[in-house]
């Protein structure tokens, strides 16, 4: 059974998608990197594989970001660059759903270095947990925390790529849940 989403690529809550999130050095996709990439690759409503890398950035991580994310550069000293992560990521990735919070975001930092690296855009579907949590849930803030909290899932690890893509599925089958 699926419900009408509006105003986004698809038109129903799918089962099989690609959970996506990325950490990095700052807001800005031109001028900061990816620190970190992961995905969680999800058949029948349930994880059959996952993706997760630190990522060597040009610049080092600042100190807010250490904080915020937990990554370190001596974590980061020995990780390959983003051009060899990407086309591993991206064959992961295939052609699936992507599913995220807030994925316009992830998303800019992805096209802009798949450009930088010569590789083909991303044109998968899309669907953005934070989309569907200001439509269905009526919260005063739809930040992954907040979503996270309301839900009761755990955010131990909040802020680390991997983790996030576990919060992030884990609110999309609660949302789907509700509205089926």
């Amino acid at each position: 059974m699926s419900k009408t989403i509006e105003n986004i690529a698809i038109i129903e809550f799918p089962s099989d998608y690609t959970v996506i999130d990325i950490e990095t050095t700052g807001l800005s996709y031109n001028k900061n990197e990816i620190i970190e990439i992961s995905a969680l690759k999800v058949r029948a409503d349930n994880i059959i594989g996952k993706f997760s890398k630190l990522i060597k950035p040009q610049e080092k991580i600042c100190s807010f970001i250490t904080h915020l994310t937990g990554i370190t550069n001596d974590m980061v000293k020995n990780a390959e660059n983003i051009e060899n992560v990407l086309p591993e990521f991206m064959k992961f990735l295939s052609g699936d759903i992507i599913l995220g919070h807030n994925v316009k975001f992830d998303i800019n930092f992805l096209q802009h270095n798949l450009e930088n690296n010569k590789l083909d855009r991303l044109k998968n579907k899309k669907i953005d947990t934070m989309f569907l949590a200001r439509k269905y849930c009526r919260l005063p803030s739809h930040s992954l925390k907040n979503l996270a909290k309301h839900y009761e899932i755990d955010l131990k690890g909040h802020h680390r790529a991997l983790v996030d893509c576990e919060i992030t599925n884990k609110i999309y089958q609660n949302i789907k849940k509700q509205l089926m």
